[in-house]
């Protein structure tokens, strides 16, 4: 069989090459290929047309073969193989490449399962996307124990699994299981699926331990070939199957309300599964995959992983490494719950002495105990051996004197958020830690140059805003305050990429990005309903852009009383556009904690308190009109910002809102959104990125 393909430049070429390997225990000679772009495991095997042509020819070698067994499949060290070349995708504007694109990887793929003798995949590494695919096509699947991840990701990147996946997946372990992988796993950030997961679900039949992995599953395919393994697959439900993709369609409309098209395109595929043959199955999945290519979507979602795979490893206007300081030592000001947190992440990730300090011993104690509960769960989830935990308790102390810091590489406060409280602890930090040491703060919206006004060497101050759970929200904002060298701002960033954080460098401007972008947010949904929005209406009107939660649900998470805290920060620092809401403070000072309580059924209802507290005007708005409301003044806000420098270019507002408020990809973080709505031009006159940088070209 020939495929016809276009070349691209810039694919790096997969190639499939054949060996014969004689199988034990007299099962006959199998072919085995191994696809390898001939490059290191940092550089994962991807297919283009060249690599499809590769394997396709792989192919019809191995079915010229009159004496063998069977065929397999397996990868070069660590990566069997991660899917698509999608490096020129981008770029494409004809709906018909894409269509053929599609159609090259059914055609080609589809032949593993389709031979006169059976075929194995042996999973030795890392398989995503296509990747999984080319698995799913062969008649038998091994994988080892040590294989970083398997995964479906192309929903959470605005596409569907367009090389069989949503046929064959399905149909092999059932829709349920099926969704789980391609839908549920997609949409909670690309979440991969352990060697054990993949063995759970059924997608393989058998896990072999990594030091002879090749080895044991020849042996195996041997077993199955020979007839003393049987490998029984589970009877798939059909009559259940419908009723399982409504179910699944109804919990993606209340955490979407179709706010992006691709995880509904693959719920369809799947009910389609249920009946469709192969070739129709596949010919749904070419259609799909080409509507979805040549929308905005998934345009802004290759932008956004762009930005996170290329743009948060190599952070813009940050100091030569060279100039860091070793940090043999961590301080954290504070034994509170952000304290605590920073403790845990600093002792675990960079494994040195960490000291926690705060006004009293049984603060000290708290902050400990934490810190013990987290190590002691982790040890009983089998994330650390009892040597590891140990290390770990024995690197974090407390004291209730600051003395502990003479010694300290690294001193960070966690504090109240009180500019002139934390001017005090600096103050007190200075007469105690060396003229070396870093002085961080972790404060959200305070000035870091007005923290570092006092002190003799304000040259070592730096802000180090980290997002709440410390653990999990990947994003970390470094300020460089008006003083701050360059010896210390390439420390702070050695630092926190030891902490596994992204970082982006921002200067110091009230309440920095994330934060300062999410406050104008509610800004407006709250002033909506301060003149007489309903709050159901405000709370629902940015729905279509599928936020990871309500506007309500992200105050309720801040916390009311943080929520104004931050607006009056803001208000001091720009009259003009940020108001505080009396109505906030009303909330506040009944103590209110979230607008909508949850009830037995699954469901909310307001707080009673709540409505007896608002005063409204008699100027509502209409979902519609907020939304654009809300998009306006996110693009003016973003243009102020890049007019101020706060940060280098849009591209870093955009890795800053995927990263740290978990904004989705196919909004391209915020700045492509903004740009395709039209608010980008009605508000700040200009587009934030060139046409067809995270849109179709052209």
């Amino acid at each position: 069989m020939s495929t016809e393909h276009t070349t691209n430049p810039d694919e790096v070429v997969t190639h499939a090459r054949v060996r014969r390997v004689t199988l034990p225990r007299g099962a006959g000679t199998m072919a085995l290929i191994t696809v390898d772009n001939d490059k290191d495991h940092t550089r994962p095997t991807t297919f283009g047309p060249a690599g499809l042509a590769s394997l396709d020819a792989a192919i019809d070698e191995v079915a010229a073969m009159t004496d063998i067994a069977a065929v397999g499949v397996t990868g070069k060290p660590f990566i069997f193989a991660v899917g698509a070349d999608l490096s020129a995708i981008g770029l494409v504007n004809d709906r018909n490449v894409i269509l053929e694109f599609g159609q090259l990887g059914h055609n080609v793929m589809r032949r593993l399962g389709e031979l006169d003798v059976p075929s194995f995949a042996f999973v030795n590494g890392a398989a995503m996307g296509g990747g999984t695919e080319l698995a799913l096509h062969c008649s038998y699947r091994t994988m080892s124990t040590a294989a970083a991840a398997m995964s479906l990701p192309e929903v959470f990147l605005g596409l569907i699994p367009g090389w069989g996946g949503a046929w064959l997946l399905p149909n092999l372990v059932g829709p349920a299981n099926a969704l789980e992988v391609i839908v549920a796993n997609a949409l909670q950030q690309n979440r991969q699926l352990k060697p054990k997961d993949a063995l759970r679900l059924g997608i393989v039949d058998v896990l072999f331990e990594s030091a002879d992995f090749l080895e044991q599953s020849m042996q195996w395919a041997a077993d199955v070939l020979n007839g003393t393994v049987t490998v029984e697959r589970p009877e798939i439900d059909r009559d259940s199957w419908d009723g399982i993709v409504d179910f699944a369609t109804a919990m993606l409309d209340d955490k979407l309300h179709g706010a992006t098209p691709a995880p509904y395109r693959a719920l369809d595929l799947v009910r389609a599964a249920r009946t469709a043959s192969r070739s129709d199955g596949f010919d749904a999945e070419d259609e799909a995959l080409a509507d979805l290519v040549m929308g905005e979507d998934l345009r802004a979602s290759l932008y956004a992983f762009d930005l996170v795979q290329k743009r948060a490893k190599r952070p813009v206007g940050v100091p030569d490494k060279s100039l860091a300081r070793p940090v043999r030592k961590v301080g954290v000001v504070g034994a509170g719950l952000m304290a605590s947190q920073l403790a845990m992440l600093f002792a675990r990730r960079l494994q040195v002495p960490v000291v926690m300090t705060d006004l009293d011993d049984e603060r000290v104690q708290k902050g400990l105990a934490f810190v013990e509960k987290q190590i002691s769960a982790d040890l009983d989830k089998g994330r650390l051996s009892p040597d590891k935990a140990n290390r770990l308790r024995a690197l974090v102390t407390g004291s209730t004197d600051t003395s502990v810091f003479a010694d300290a590489d690294f001193v960070i406060e966690a504090v109240f958020e009180d500019l002139e409280v934390k001017k005090q602890v600096f103050a007190s930090l200075e007469a105690v830690v060396t003229a070396e040491c870093i002085l961080a703060t972790n404060t959200s919206s305070l000035s870091v140059t007005a923290m570092a006004a006092d002190l003799s060497h304000p040259e070592r101050v730096v802000g180090f805003h980290f997002f709440n759970p410390v653990a999990v929200m990947p994003l970390l904002e470094i300020a460089r305050a008006g003083q701050t060298d360059d010896g210390t701002l390439a420390t702070a960033f050695v630092v926190g990429k030891q902490l596994k954080k992204t970082c982006v460098l921002v200067q110091d401007a009230p309440a920095f990005v994330v934060n300062r972008l999410l406050t104008r947010y509610l800004n407006e949904v709250i002033s909506a309903v301060d003149e007489g929005t309903p709050l159901d209406v405000a709370d629902r009107a940015s729905r279509p852009l599928g936020l990871p939660m309500s506007p309500f649900a992200l105050l309720s998470l801040v916390g009311p009383a943080i929520a104004l805290h931050v607006s009056e920060t803001m208000h001091r620092a720009f009259p003009d556009r940020y108001t505080v809401s009396e109505n906030l403070r009303r909330l506040v000072d009944a103590g209110v904690t979230s607008v909508w309580l949850p009830t037995e059924g699954g469901g909310q209802e307001m707080d009673p308190r709540v409505p007896g507290l608002l005063v409204q005007g008699d100027s509502p708005s209409t979902e519609e009109q907020l939304l654009e409301r809300i998009g306006l003044a996110l693009a003016d806000e973003v243009r102020r910002m890049l007019d101020e420098g706060v940060v280098a270019e849009a591209q870093d507002i955009d890795l800053c809102m995927i990263m740290g408020a978990g904004w989705p990809f196919w909004l391209g973080g915020l700045t492509p959104y903004l740009d395709r709505s039209g608010a980008s031009e009605r508000a700040a006159g200009s587009r934030f990125l060139p046409q067809g940088v995270a849109s179709v070209p052209a």
